[in-house]
C-alpha cells in the first residue's frame, strides 16, 4: 500500500488525500500543458469501482465523449495509480505514450497534443500491414522446415537456424523491410558438407527471384529440400553435445562439428574448448587450437572467438 501511495505522489504530486482514511482525494492532473481540477470520493472499503469522480467544467469539456471510457476504467483498474495513469492517457498527453510492440523494426509514433489513442491504433494497424509479407515469409519457414533456433520465435525475431541434414544447418537473417530478398546466410556444420553448400549458393545466386517466396528461393539456389520436423525424429538429427550430452548449455547449442565424414559429432564451443585445453597433445597456433575429436580421435580444430569467457 505504501508503495502505491509513493507512486501516486511521484506521478501526481498535485493530487493528494484529504483525510486520514484516504477516502477523499483532491487536486490537479496535468495534461495538454494545463492543470485540471478533480475530486475523487472513495467508499470506506476503498474500492475504486464504487468511487465517484467530480471534475471541473474544463475537465468535463475535455472528457466529453469519453465518459463511458472513464467509467469503464474505474470499474476495471486494479488501483488508483493505474486509473489516474489511464485518465491522463485519455486526456491526450503532450508526449506520446510508451508503446511496446513485438515488431522486428522500431515502431515510431507520430504524435501531437491533439492526437488520441485512436490515432496510435491506426498507426499500429498500418505498421502491422507493412510487415505482413515478412511474417508470411517467417511463418512459412516455421511451418515447413525444422527450425532449431529460436525454439519459440517471437514476432520480432528476424533470424532462423534451419536444419539441412544430419549435423548441418543454415542460419538466416531476414531483412523485415525486404523479406523476399536474399537474407544473410551462415552455414554451420562440418567443412565437407558446408563448403559444397556455399559453392552452390555462389553459383546459383542469379536464380534468386524476389517474386518467389524466400523458402522456395533457398531451395532453388541450394538445390535441396528442407527436411521437416514432421517427417524426422530427433534421433535423425542428433544435436546433443558429445561431451556434456545436453542440447542447450547456458542458451548455446552445439555449433562445433567434427569434420570427419564418418563422425560428424557436434559439441558446444565451451565444452570442446575445455576438452582440447585439457589434452596434453593439443597445441595452439595464434587463435586456433589443434587437437583430437573426443569421439573418433581424428584431428579437430577450434577457432578462438572469445566465447570461452
Amino acid at each position: 500500500m505504501a508503495e502505491t501511495e509513493a507512486t501516486l505522489l511521484r506521478q501526481f504530486p498535485l493530487f493528494l488525500p484529504q483525510n486520514r482514511a484516504k477516502t477523499v482525494y483532491e487536486g490537479f492532473i496535468s495534461a495538454q500543458g494545463r492543470d485540471f481540477h478533480l475530486r475523487l470520493l472513495l467508499p470506506k472499503d476503498l474500492q475504486l469501482r464504487n468511487a465517484r469522480l467530480l471534475c471541473s467544467w474544463q475537465l468535463r469539456t475535455v472528457l466529453n465523449g469519453y465518459h463511458h471510457v472513464v467509467q469503464q476504467r474505474m470499474q476495471q483498474s486494479s488501483d488508483l495509480v493505474s486509473f489516474m495513469m489511464e485518465l491522463k492517457m485519455i486526456l491526450y498527453p503532450a508526449e506520446s505514450p510508451d508503446c511496446v510492440v513485438d515488431f522486428p523494426v522500431p515502431f515510431s509514433v507520430s504524435w501531437t497534443p491533439q492526437s488520441s489513442l485512436i490515432s496510435i491504433y491506426t498507426q499500429f494497424l498500418a505498421a502491422v500491414e507493412s510487415l505482413k509479407t515478412f511474417w508470411d515469409v517467417m511463418d512459412e519457414i516455421d511451418e515447413k522446415t525444422w527450425v532449431l533456433e529460436p525454439e519459440k520465435p517471437t514476432r520480432s525475431a528476424t533470424a532462423r537456424r534451419i536444419v539441412l541434414g544430419n549435423n548441418v544447418s543454415i542460419n538466416i537473417e531476414v531483412d523485415p523491410r525486404h523479406p523476399t530478398m536474399l537474407p544473410e546466410c551462415c552455414f554451420l556444420g562440418a567443412d565437407h558438407v558446408v563448403k559444397p553448400l556455399g559453392i552452390r549458393l555462389s553459383r546459383n545466386i542469379h536464380l534468386w527471384d524476389p517474386e518467389n517466396s524466400l523458402l522456395q528461393n533457398l531451395k532453388d539456389v541450394l538445390e535441396i529440400d528442407f527436411p521437416a520436423r514432421a517427417i524426422l525424429e530427433k534421433s535423425d538429427f542428433s544435436m546433443d553435445c558429445g561431451i556434456c550430452y545436453a542440447y542447450q548449455l547456458d542458451g548455446a547449442i552445439p555449433d562445433q562439428v567434427c569434420d570427419n565424414s564418418q563422425c560428424g559429432q557436434s559439441f558446444h564451443y565451451i565444452c570442446l574448448y575445455e576438452w582440447l585445453r585439457g589434452l596434453l597433445t593439443s597445441r595452439q597456433s595464434f587463435n586456433i587450437i589443434f587437437g583430437e575429436c573426443p569421439y573418433c580421435s581424428k584431428p579437430i580444430t577450434l577457432k578462438m572467438s572469445g566465447r570461452k569467457a
